[in-house]
């Protein structure tokens, strides 16, 4: 893998040497499969409580190669499963719990970056959802209904009208939209990369180069030796179906982005961002974009096809169809961009759960700890996984803990050819929708429908 491919791995600072590997069996109090930004947060609390603890993290590339270095930049409060779905789940009071812990999870990154003395390029500008037409404008109207309806106020999320949208950005054809405050922007690989330095300081080792193959009650076998610990972690997201037993636990789905040159002083003016403010619309095909520290825009989205029997590789994020369709999309939002360079183009797989319901849990009677399904929400949602996961494995009783997601089991994908039909005809009835919706102006009949089938 090129690690310059992606914005992020190329100026992160880092030179992305390997790490040894795992030399050959041995003997930790935990181990941790997966050096992304869940395994890295998990064992920062773990020795945030006991530094005595021997923690060992194996990985099958390098620390932070997957969605925690790809990813948008986005730390929100952003959570896959909605407010209703959660009370559904665990109550009402456990719902709002969930939200108020989502929003918490935010400033304590950014406290752990102030702690730690890392520079992610932090900046709390919060999130922009524009709304283009009539079928988006009802659905920003929809979605601040129902906040209101949980005991959100205008300070929570505000529903813009084209004016106060324009005061954030300056989005072509937006007629209002929304703006919440509980989000930041960030650099995700310059995140990862700290946090893991910042363990190793502690005593914590990471093996690089050291995929797993199978995890069993007190003990990760991997491809270079055995690792045994009272205490397993599995933090290996859009990577799981490569572990043995777990084919259809996520259905990894690939997300894609671009980033332009960096935009003179003028064009800024054009576009707006001031304070940062991550920004998307409401159309059915999710978008995402940040204005990066270095001033250029780095912006994504979903569209690229699943992969039959949930594999992942490589090659798989060269989708030049894609890129070409966010490149036009970023111009139609942006016209000034027109005559942008797109100077990095990159992707990942993230981990999808069967009802798109992030989860973690610890079994103390075999030792087994997992997280993860956050269908692109995890760069915030990593830390709360990681200090729930803390206390749970050392049996600390806390709000964390009680938290709606807490021992959630998701139902696995369907088998083949059936998860990649449906995947798939979820994806393109999705884009579809949105063409519809541009052309007559109203919500697509074929988003309601198809959208059940792929968990929304």
């Amino acid at each position: 893998m090129a690690y310059d491919q992606s914005l992020w791995f190329e100026t992160a600072g880092e030179d992305w040497t390997p790490r040894p590997p795992l030399p050959g069996d041995r003997e930790a109090d935990i181990v941790i499969v997966g050096a992304g930004l869940t395994g890295l947060w998990t064992a920062y609390y773990l020795t945030e409580v006991d530094p005595t603890l021997r923690v060992v993290v194996v990985e099958a590339e390098i620390a932070g190669f997957g969605a925690s270095g790809r990813n948008g930049g986005w730390c929100s409060a952003l959570f896959p499963r909605s407010t209703a779905a959660l009370a559904g789940m665990a109550g009402p009071e456990a719902a709002v719990a969930m939200t108020a812990a989502m929003r918490a999870t935010v400033d304590e990154v950014a406290d752990v970056l102030r702690r730690e003395r890392l520079d992610a390029d932090f900046a709390k500008g919060g999130t922009v959802v524009a709304a283009r037409g009539p079928a988006q404008r009802g659905r920003a109207d929809a979605e601040v209904a129902d906040a209101r309806r949980w005991g959100d106020t205008p300070d929570d999320l505000a529903l813009l009208t084209g004016e106060e949208l324009r005061q954030h950005v300056r989005i072509a054809g937006a007629e209002g939209g929304t703006y919440t405050p509980h989000c930041a922007a960030l650099h995700p690989a310059k995140l990862v990369r700290g946090l893991a330095r910042v363990l190793e300081a502690r005593g914590v080792v990471i093996h690089e180069q050291t995929p797993a193959i199978a995890l069993a009650p007190g003990r990760v076998t991997t491809t270079r030796g055995t690792v045994r610990a009272e205490v397993v972690v599995r933090a290996t997201e859009g990577y799981t179906p490569s572990i043995r037993g777990q084919r259809r636990a996520v259905a990894p789905v690939y997300s894609l982005m671009v980033a332009t040159e960096p935009l003179p002083a003028d064009v800024w003016e054009r576009i707006g961002l001031e304070r940062r403010q991550t920004f998307s619309d409401f159309r059915n095909v999710i978008i995402y974009g940040q204005r990066t520290a270095d001033d250029r825009l780095a912006f994504g989205g979903r569209g690229a096809p699943y992969h039959f029997g949930s594999r992942v590789r490589a090659g798989f994020e060269d989708e030049p169809r894609v890129f070409a369709a966010l490149r036009s999309t970023l111009v139609d939002l942006f016209p000034v961009l027109a005559d942008a360079t797109i100077t990095h183009r990159w992707g990942g797989a993230l981990g999808v759960p069967r009802d798109w319901c992030a989860s973690v849990a610890f079994d103390p009677q075999t030792g087994a700890a997992r997280a993860g399904g956050y269908v692109g929400d995890g760069l915030s949602t990593t830390n709360l996984a990681g200090r729930t996961l803390s206390d749970l494995i050392l049996r600390r009783d806390t709000d964390l803990v009680r938290l709606p997601w807490v021992g959630h089991r998701s139902p696995v994908w369907e088998p083949e050819p059936l998860r990649w039909l449906g995947i798939n005809a979820g994806l393109k009835a999705m884009e579809l929708a949105d063409v519809e919706e541009r052309w007559t102006g109203r919500p697509s009949g074929v988003a309601r429908l198809m959208r059940p089938l792929i968990g929304g």
